[in-house]
């Protein structure tokens, strides 16, 4: 791993709930996209962290964060997929009446 992407900071979007902009400390914002950043909204700094191959995050996986980090400067995690709790509660209707 690259020295300059260490340090990342983790940016929390302001538009979409549960999205985050991972981006080498020293560069920030520089390498995202301007489409990205418009539908991302403004970016909101939400910390500073050291990357490191041995560090467990809590929703993406550190070594493709790194690689995207050197590839293209940015790592988008996305926001976890929304349950259909109609279509749950629906399936479950269905599995009781079965029973």
């Amino acid at each position: 791993m690259k020295s300059y992407l260490n340090l990342c900071s983790v940016y929390k979007s302001t538009k979409e709930d549960g999205m985050y902009l991972y981006v080498p400390k020293d560069k920030g914002l520089k390498s995202v996209p301007a489409p990205l950043i418009s539908m991302f909204g403004k970016p909101k700094h939400v910390m500073d962290l050291v990357l490191k191959e041995s560090r467990n995050l809590s929703r993406a996986d550190i070594s493709k964060v790194i690689s995207e980090l050197s590839s293209h400067g940015f790592y988008l995690q996305m926001p976890p997929p929304k349950e259909d709790l109609l279509k749950l509660h629906l399936e479950n209707q269905k599995k009781k009446s079965e029973s």
